[in-house]
């Protein structure tokens, strides 16, 4: 095994974190939020990118004839590589087509708040320069670039913010899964595979890393782990984590994977106190809504990382769909990307993406800072709120043009969110409020009126 461990740094200068709406502007230390003040910018902003980028988006999910099943993200353990076999591609990971400006533009066109990169994915391979390792971007690539620093950078200049995702999980270490091979992987499914050996790499290599990542690259707004279901990490380094993450900036948010009490993909946490800020439903939306804080992360086909033999794609009008039936539960939405090893966007996210943006900019008064519908979900859609206005996501356009609104609604007046000068006439009847609409739907995935409530 090609690895070594370099001493671990110590705590630079805490920075100041300054999120526009929720933090405060000292120079001379970081202002302690409450809870709710902390959480404020992620409640409001509802959109959010994740990236999925490493060296396996070289492979695309495929050795010779052999196609990884899932993701193309867990190839190394999915095509059955070694250590030894996988440390090539990380040698060979160049993609000089890499740009942090357009990623990031790409992501505020459409709609899209925040960013979440993963900074190490379960092969173990850093897309920053590690100072406790040299299986990182800078040792073992010849890109030689920091795409955690350009990214950040690029997210700070645009008002995107920027947010990274961790494995707890290892495949590559020596004191966590690397020395178990050809069973690197199998603590995920069987929890009698353990190595003694993990609590050091917690200490000395798992902390540190994350330490770097929260210290060196300035304002982190969510610290986003993965890989809390082997045996060897406890709840109790779960919470020593979640304690430790907060110590170095405490206004960061921090997912509940940091802990082990979430009830598998349905996301949120069972009985009992767990560390984290919100639930991850992964790859679902709750049929209900949630009394607690929620996201729910989602690919644009089947795979997270890079891979062109899926052409399983979500269309746009599924995707414009699930985010507001996601912002109607109280929810957010990270819908994810998988770039190409040269570092760019699959051709099919970039027309999903620009088509979300058109959407968003035209309905995003609806989507932004919006609450959880007060009302049962209607037939013909879904319903957000926000200061005193009830907003109609209408995803089957009524043919005869009445919309029939829920019979307890205090409807002061409406009209169509693109129009705000249309006058929507209403009449009550046995099943509520009807309003008279254009024979044809404003907008062809989810058309939007306005209800000002009295």
């Amino acid at each position: 095994m090609k690895m070594k461990i370099k001493k671990t740094i110590t705590l630079a200068t805490l920075l100041l974190l300054n999120f526009s709406v929720v933090f405060s502007q000292q120079t001379s230390d970081v202002k302690k939020l409450s809870d709710d003040e902390r959480m404020a910018w992620w409640r409001d902003a509802k959109f959010g990118m994740f990236i999925h980028w490493g060296a396996y988006s070289i492979i695309g999910g495929e050795r010779g004839e052999q196609i990884a099943g899932g993701g193309a993200e867990w190839a190394m353990d999915k095509l059955d590589y070694t250590i030894e076999e996988y440390e090539k591609f990380p040698n060979m990971f160049n993609p000089e087509l890499f740009d942090a400006d357009a990623w990031v533009t790409m992501a505020k066109n459409a709609g899209m708040k925040y960013i979440v990169i993963t900074s190490k994915h379960h092969d173990g391979f850093a897309l920053w320069d590690s100072k406790v390792s040299d299986y990182d971007i800078m040792d073992s690539s010849p890109f030689k670039r920091d795409i955690i620093k350009e990214l950040a950078e690029a997210c700070k200049k645009q008002g995107i913010i920027f947010c990274f995702y961790h494995s707890i999980v290892d495949w590559h270490h020596p004191q966590a899964q690397g020395n178990l091979f050809p069973n690197y992987n199998a603590g995920q499914k069987d929890q009698t595979v353990v190595n003694p050996e993990f609590p050091k790499y917690f200490k000395n290599y798992l902390k540190p890393q994350v330490e770097e990542l929260l210290t060196g690259y300035g304002d982190v707004g969510v610290v986003w782990f993965d890989g809390d279901w082997i045996a060897d990490y406890t709840t109790e380094m779960g919470k020593e984590f979640y304690d430790f993450i907060r110590d170095i900036q405490p206004n960061t948010i921090v997912n509940n994977r940091v802990d082990k009490g979430r009830m598998g993909m349905e996301g949120m946490d069972m009985e009992g106190n767990f560390a984290g800020d919100f639930g991850t439903p992964e790859q679902e939306i709750p049929a209900t809504g949630i009394d607690s804080d929620w996201e729910a992360c989602m690919t644009m086909n089947g795979s997270w990382g890079y891979k062109p033999s899926d052409h399983k794609w979500k269309s746009s009008e599924d995707l414009i769909q699930k985010l507001v039936d996601i912002v109607s539960k109280g929810g957010n939405f990270l819908l994810n990307i998988g770039p190409d090893g040269f570092g760019r966007f699959p051709a099919e996210s970039i027309r999903r993406l620009n088509d979300m943006g058109a959407w968003t900019k035209a309905n995003g008064e609806a989507i932004y800072g919006a609450t959880a519908s007060p009302y049962d979900r209607p037939e013909w859609g879904r319903y957000t709120k926000k200061d005193g206005v009830l907003y109609a996501h209408v995803f089957d356009w009524p043919e005869d043009g009445k919309l029939v609104l829920n019979g307890d609604i205090k409807l002061k007046e409406a009209s169509l969110l693109t129009d705000p000068k249309s006058k929507l006439t209403t009449e009550s009847s046995d099943q509520g409020f009807t309003i008279s609409v254009p024979k044809s739907a404003p907008d062809a995935s989810v058309s939007v009126v306005k209800l000002t409530l009295n």
